[in-house]
Order: C-alpha cells, then structure tokens, then sequence
C-alpha cells in the first residue's frame, strides 16, 4: 500500500545526489512492489521533472512495474535463439496452460517477455521468480505451471 511519508522518506535519502530517479524507482518498488501513480508527482516535483518524464522512464525500463506483479512472476526469453530453438510453441504452452497472455497478471502469477537472459546455448529459456530454467519443452512448462500454480 502506498505510504506518502515512506516515499518522502526515500526522496530524502536520495536528495543532493547527482542523477538520482533510477535509484529513487528501484527503492520505491522495493518498497511497495510497484511504482504506484501517486508516486509520480512527488517524485517529479522532487526532481523538478514533469510527471512524463518520470512515467517515460517508469514505462521504458521492462523492470519497473505500475502494477504490483503475482506472487509468482516468469519472464519468457523473448530473444532469436529462443525462437529459433521454439520460444513461440513453450509460449502458446505456457499461455494455454495459465490462460493468460504475456504481460498479464492472473491467478498470483505474472507473465512478461524479456529479450535476452543471456542463456541461449540453453535454449528457449525463462527466468521463473529468481530462477533461470533453461531447454524448456512441453514437460518443463507443465512442470513450471504446475509449481507456481501450487
């Protein structure tokens, strides 16, 4: 929930330092698992930045959320090697199993793409929470449904 007096608390922390809305982001998400809308103006006036800019930022970077993620959150390896090495079938599995498309959140669990894990001789691959699962195939998608679905 968001706390105005813990985000003025966390703009504090930061005031005086040279380029410091990345880290302001991250300590506001640690803080609240999302960046909430509220924020934005606070931050913006505390940076003398329009509320776009920090939005474009907030928007940009595929980390920062708007909305607070599931209990459980797969990012699928969006990149050439994983398509090459069937990325498009483990995500229609994937998607079909949860029945949820990427970027949504259902049922406690996020589904976002990314494009690169950096695991591509492991091919197609995903990160399950702070897990990276490499060579998935239809048994390791069930498998990983079924653990995030438990």
């Amino acid at each position: 929930m968001f706390d105005a007096v813990r985000l003025s608390e966390i703009l504090h922390v930061h005031a005086g330092r040279e380029g410091p809305l990345l880290p302001i982001l991250h300590d506001v998400q640690a803080e609240f698992g999302h960046i909430p809308d509220a924020a934005l103006d606070p931050i913006a006036g505390a940076l003398r930045l329009s509320r776009a800019e920090v939005a474009g930022v907030v928007g940009f970077y595929h980390d920062f959320r708007a909305a607070p993620a599931g209990r459980h959150v797969i990012k699928l390896c969006r990149a050439e090697a994983c398509q090459a090495m069937g990325g498009a079938g483990v995500q229609a599995r994937l998607e079909a199993a949860l029945g949820q498309r990427l970027g949504e959140t259902k049922n406690g669990v996020t589904l976002e793409a990314v494009y690169c894990l950096g695991l591509c001789a492991n091919a197609p691959a995903a990160m399950v929470d702070d897990r990276l699962v490499g060579r998935l195939d239809g048994a390791a998608v069930d498998a990983l449904v079924a653990e995030v679905s438990a």
